[in-house]
């Protein structure tokens, strides 16, 4: 039953990143002023930091059961354990760390524009996103053979 939630689990935050990516971000630049897009892309990305924290910690402590379970099998460190904590790393990094950098060069404060902020905010949640999808698909085929 926990092999399969696992799966179910990472399967729906994969979706979600997707979604994010591919249908709301890019459709809220393209209806909306941007001031008012950015507005609701940064409202999903708070939200999404939220709810991938939440994931990224479920899924790491279901792994972590799963591993105590097979004792046999035991690995202190297996890709399904570093997936999802380097999905919550990319979260708090990309989100919690870049959030705070990037509102200040906004506001024309620091060392860093505001576009290179972006990229490097960017570049962690492609990270993230990767990591998700490979835990999915890992997930996904590990699941049904148990």
């Amino acid at each position: 039953m926990l092999p399969r939630a696992r799966a179910l689990l990472a399967a729906l935050w994969a979706g979600e990143l997707l979604c994010i990516a591919a249908i709301a971000a890019p459709s809220a630049f393209a209806v909306l002023e941007r001031a008012q897009a950015g507005k609701l892309v940064g409202r999903l990305f708070e939200l999404d930091a939220q709810l991938g924290l939440a994931c990224g910690l479920l899924l790491v402590m279901m792994e972590r059961r799963l591993q105590r379970d097979a004792v046999a099998g035991y690995r202190v460190l297996s890709a399904e354990l570093l997936l999802p904590l380097l999905a919550v790393f990319c979260v708090v990094a990309g989100y919690y760390g870049l959030q705070p950098m990037m509102d200040a060069a906004r506001a024309g404060q620091g060392s860093l524009s505001f576009g290179a902020l972006h990229a490097v905010s960017m570049l962690f949640f492609a990270i993230k996103l990767l990591a998700v999808l490979v835990l999915a698909w890992r997930a996904s085929s590990r699941g049904s053979a148990i």
